[in-house]
């Protein structure tokens, strides 16, 4: 128990047990807040498990694990959502405003037996006036549509002083709406819980000291110190210590990973054990769950043909039902009949069961560390019959590996010396050689070197004094043209090597070329198993773009067991393949991760980026993977597919079910109440199918069990 405590301006903690607090927020006073992103905020606090808003209250109760650190997590996350402003919403959390209709029309209900016939009538008007107001404005602003039907069906039982038979009708449809709502807020709940990082703060180095600060005030270039139990709050390169970190959150897998010196982290994270000192790379709305939350935020906005189809057809279905309506009361003068008819309604399970399908497939994606964008990516998913890779960071990793280091004078520069006096320097570089080199280094546990400060010349190199000679690292160009130095003592070496697809780094003093070190991207050791699978999961056409040369590039592409190859393609003819392809009649998914793969991405049915491409690749694919494994490709290809089988199921049962009740009410052997039940108990059976039917979409086996059953079944 405890006393009232202020925690900050119009936050109090007014009661609190072991592992529950509840607050008076006095912002919740302003009216139209999004109390769901407000819920949602809260919960990804770290330790939280549950919480509570009453509005009119203006209170949250937080249900947490107990811990203290846990406890002050909270404290600090509230007294940062409340420094800031809180979306504009419907407001709407409360499931009481929402089940007040159904109160009142229950209570008519058991009411109306001790009620005049002139209070019935009344009452009964009164109560369904919602759903004749709203049927009326519909007909006059969008024509007949599904609400015109609903007003028609119970006015009609009204006017024909059948009091109990309208408002049971209407108590029916009351229930339908409430439960759909709930529905279709469960399956953007599923995707809305991806888009707000997680609260909290980080311990950050500041003239010489760690101090605290909240994590969205982390500043690029800063050194943030993480340790057990912390989430990682930037995107960054690791400067020292070894860690597990948990990427569940971004990648779906659930086996923390481990990290060291100059690995790369993302934020979202969190570290399990260890403790690591980190460079922030990108911060704010530049990091990987920022980046995320934008992704997801288009994607609910984005419509597929599916749906446009379903909403198309459900309004025709809606002149289906009135013609078959008035085709029965002109044949049998049966009002009753006339009611029961009125009151199928197929739009309902045809608009609704698709988004809600949609929406789960992406949350189940987004899961495992894809994220769609949007129905439209699914259904296109699902329907490609081609897959173009860019090589370089797809069927290749996008980080580089030394391959070898070749001197001119072992005796003066042996090949240990010349890679760890390089890894000295370049440790202070970003670029993915440098990185490679330091990783090198590091890997031959070879000790630093000491120098001299760096000098860097832009899109040419470095030079750097070491122990009396001055070092020029970087590209032949440079060392040749700008510093006189000449490797051509070796030249068919540096062309055997361009020709195995290395990049070579030249490195030399003022006086000599000292030696070069050859690097590569490695070809993915899943790669091949990848294609197999895809060809398993319909497939018919695997290709390779490439800049390389093309003895090299037929290689790989026989390697790999792909069906053609285009090599030496310069950047902009990659969007010209792609549409060569689609003249063919193939629909192409093409996954790329550089700049120069946006047209590429665009032109696509389907564009896929790699976790470590261009911000511009990520910016216009249609699917990005979080993960840097290929295979991750196949569950979205099966998610794709799941998902569509799962939308053609429900249309099917939405067809036949509703159908099979309209011929039962043109038959006068379903009763208008019957009618009402048979119709909405149809369609939030269809809603809940989609729900949970698109969330067993995923796939139980981990990928590499997936990558053997998709070989097994080529096989």
């Amino acid at each position: 128990m405890t006393r009232s405590k202020r925690i900050a301006a119009g936050v109090l903690l007014i009661h609190e047990t072991p592992k529950r607090m509840r607050f008076r927020l006095g912002f919740l006073a302003r009216r139209k807040l999004d109390l769901s992103w407000l819920r949602m905020r809260v919960e990804r606090i770290h330790g939280v498990h549950k919480s509570r808003i009453n509005p009119r209250a203006r209170t949250l109760i937080i249900e947490y694990d107990g811990l203290p650190e846990s406890r002050e997590a909270i404290l600090d996350g509230l007294v940062q959502i409340s420094r800031k402003p809180i979306p504009a919403g419907s407001g709407k959390v409360s499931k009481l405003a929402e089940l007040a209709p159904m109160a009142t029309t229950t209570a008519l209900l058991g009411t109306m037996p001790v009620m005049s016939d002139f209070y019935r009538r009344l009452l009964t008007f009164l109560n369904i006036s919602p759903v004749l107001w709203e049927g009326a404005e519909t007909l006059v602003s969008r024509g007949i549509k599904m609400e015109v039907l609903d007003a028609i069906a119970v006015g009609l039982s009204a006017y024909k002083k059948e009091y109990y038979t309208a408002n049971i009708t209407y108590l029916l449809m009351q229930l339908a709406e409430y439960l759909e709502t709930q529905t279709q807020r469960q399956s953007d709940d599923l995707l809305r819980t991806l888009l707000q990082p997680e609260m909290g703060t980080a311990w950050v180095e500041r003239d010489g000291e760690l101090v605290q600060v909240p994590a969205d005030e982390v500043e690029a270039g800063e050194h943030v110190v993480v340790g057990v139990g912390d989430s990682i709050p930037v995107d960054g390169l690791v400067l020292e210590g070894t860690a597990l970190v948990n990427q569940s959150s971004i990648s779906g897998e659930a086996v923390p990973v481990r990290k060291e010196a100059m690995d790369k982290v993302v934020s979202g994270t969190v570290v399990e054990e260890g403790k690591l000192r980190i460079e922030a790379r990108y911060v704010g709305e530049d990091t990987t769950t920022a980046r995320i939350a934008r992704f997801i935020d288009e994607s609910l906005g984005k419509q597929s043909a599916t749906q446009s189809m379903a909403e198309k057809l459900a309004d025709q279905r809606v002149w289906f039902t009135l013609g078959t309506g008035a085709l029965v009361y002109l044949i049998t003068r049966d009002e009753r009949r006339l009611e029961s008819v009125f009151l199928v309604d197929y739009s309902c399970a045809l608009k609704l069961a698709p988004p809600v399908a949609f929406k789960s497939g992406m949350y189940n994606a987004a899961n495992q560390g894809i994220l769609l964008k949007g129905g439209q990516a699914i259904e296109q998913l699902a329907e490609v019959d081609a897959v173009v890779f860019d090589k370089t960071g797809t069927l290749t990793h996008s980080d580089l590996q030394v391959m070898d280091v070749i001197v001119f004078d072992e005796s003066h520069w042996p090949k240990e010396r010349l890679l760890a006096v390089t890894a000295s320097i370049e440790e202070h570089a970003t670029h993915p050689i440098a990185e490679a080199i330091v990783r090198k280094a590091k890997e031959e546990k070879l000790n630093h070197i000491d120098h001299g400060e760096v000098d860097y010349l832009v899109a040419h190199g470095m030079s750097c004094p070491v122990a009396g000679d001055r070092l020029l690292i970087g590209s032949r160009h440079y060392l040749e043209e700008h510093e006189g130095l000449s490797f051509k003592a070796i030249e068919s070496t540096i062309r055997k090597l361009e020709e195995d697809g290395n990049t070579l780094l030249y490195i030399g003093t003022k006086e000599e070329p000292v030696g070069i070190i050859a690097l590569r991207a490695r070809l993915r050791d899943n790669a091949a198993e990848v294609i197999s699978g895809l060809r398993a999961l319909g497939i018919k056409k695997l290709v390779m773009l490439t800049g390389d040369r093309r003895n090299r590039a037929e290689a790989m592409a026989a390697e790999l067991g792909l069906d053609e190859v285009f090599a030496e393609q310069p950047p902009e003819e990659k969007a010209a393949i792609i549409e060569k392809l689609q003249e063919k009649g193939y629909k192409v998914a093409f996954v790329g991760d550089g700049v120069n793969d946006g047209p590429a991405l665009v032109a696509a049915e389907v564009g896929i980026a790699m976790p470590r491409g261009a911000e511009l690749a990520r910016a216009t694919a249609d699917m990005v993977l979080l993960e840097d494994d290929l295979a991750l490709l196949l569950a979205a290809r099966e998610i794709g597919q799941r998902t569509m089988e799962l939308i053609k199921t429900n249309f099917k049962l939405a067809i036949g079910v509703n159908t099979g009740i309209l011929i039962g009410a043109s038959l006068g052997l379903i009763s208008p109440v019957v009618s009402a039940v048979l119709h909405n108990g149809t369609t939030v059976g269809l809603l809940v199918n989609a729900l949970r039917g698109a969330k067993s979409n995923t796939p139980s086996l981990p990928v590499d069990q997936m990558n053997q059953a998709a070989k097994a079944a080529e096989m």
